[in-house]
């Protein structure tokens, strides 16, 4: 017998377990699964990388014979077609399952209906189980197998107390401390592509790669939104091409011979150029390109376009415990004013201290 405390607790387990995943499965999910018998865990698996058995079948394997009778915890509805795997309603019938609790519906419509086979099968179902939790787990997935025709966007940035993304000086500067860096290196780790302006290109010569924490599966693109080919052809950006490709979205056409120029070289020295009449094609493009999620890190300019043409899904805000003051770069310079009345307030998903910095993750759009 099982109650909703019961299911809550083994379901916030086989979530801490999908996360295990993180950064090595794109484009599959991240999913964790827990056998349970007699109240007591039996068999544990996660879903390691892409291409790897999935967290069901590991979960099954590890608990054996004791898992005729017992229950399945898993994220995500168990798949019941044959991808690179077989399907995992097959091991859950051939192990003898009795119940199935799962937190999210697979709305992929080549792996759904699983659900539906193990309860023709006999199998108990129990649905929704922490399902907001596992679902934002894995909100660039749903966001495309639910026909999203942009990449799920993320915006991340670093604000001073009092809002500010650069000091007066406009001299790269760190304004949060070493372990709110090291975050944002794990949170690069879970996107298909990491953006940002040519103003931070300019500006800060930055990498973009992930440098800190558990290797990625497949280092995550560079993009940078660069409509008049500025990239400059000894940057990090392009010197660092063998360690991530680099893709720089320019106008549909060049203005003159000298901007033809840029183009050539950067395409000559092997970066993608990925034409745009403006940043909702652009975005269009990237998900045709196979990003299915943009992990956008800045400047001002970019994040200010971005939400004013609602494209932020996510907002991510470090803020660093200093004061800027006087000449700061504030982070929405030229968004548009809004009234207290007009302006949107957004809904909190979580919030953490990290060191002496604060994270705070917004929800902007709806999953």
């Amino acid at each position: 017998m099982s109650d909703a405390r019961t299911d809550t607790r083994f379901m916030r387990r086989a979530l801490q377990l999908a996360r295990l995943g993180w950064g090595r499965v794109a484009p599959n999910p991240l999913v964790g699964a827990v056998v349970v018998q007699d109240g007591q865990i039996i068999g544990e698996g996660w879903h390691p990388w892409h291409g790897a058995p999935h967290a069901e079948p590991i979960a099954l394997a590890e608990a054996g014979e004791r898992a005729r009778g017992a229950t399945l915890y898993v994220t995500l509805e168990p798949c019941s077609h044959t991808g690179k795997t077989p399907p995992c309603t097959d091991t859950i019938l051939a192990a003898g399952i009795a119940r199935v609790v799962y937190a999210v519906p697979d709305p992929n419509p080549l792996a759904a209906g699983g659900a539906d086979r193990l309860a023709d099968a006999g199998v108990a179902l129990t649905g929704g189980v922490l399902e907001a939790e596992a679902a934002e787990l894995n909100a660039a997935f749903l966001h495309a197998a639910r026909g999203g025709t942009k990449p799920w966007v993320t915006l991340k940035l670093a604000l001073s107390l009092d809002g500010a993304i650069a000091d007066h000086t406009r001299h790269p500067g760190w304004i949060t401390g070493a372990r709110a860096r090291r975050e944002v290196h794990r949170l690069r780790a879970g996107a298909d592509a990491i953006a940002v302006g040519i103003g931070t290109v300019l500006a800060d010569d930055p990498h973009l790669t992930v440098r800190h924490g558990q290797a990625v599966r497949i280092p995550p693109r560079r993009v940078v939104f660069d409509r008049l080919a500025r990239t400059p052809a000894d940057s990090r950006l392009v010197r660092t091409l063998a360690e991530a490709p680099l893709t720089v979205v320019v106008a549909p056409s060049a203005a003159d011979d000298a901007e033809w120029a840029r183009r050539e070289r950067l395409a000559s020295l092997g970066v993608e150029l990925l034409p745009a009449a403006d940043l909702a094609g652009a975005l269009l493009a990237l998900r045709s390109t196979g990003v299915h999620h943009l992990f956008v890190e800045g400047g001002a300019g970019l994040a200010s376009d971005l939400v004013g043409t609602n494209q932020v899904d996510r907002l991510i805000i470090f803020q660093g415990s200093v004061i800027l003051g006087a000449g700061a770069l504030p982070a929405f310079a030229s968004l548009g004013p809004r009234s207290v009345a007009e302006a949107v307030r957004l809904r909190v998903l979580a919030r953490r201290a990290i060191g002496d910095d604060l994270m705070t993750t917004y929800a902007v759009s709806e999953l």
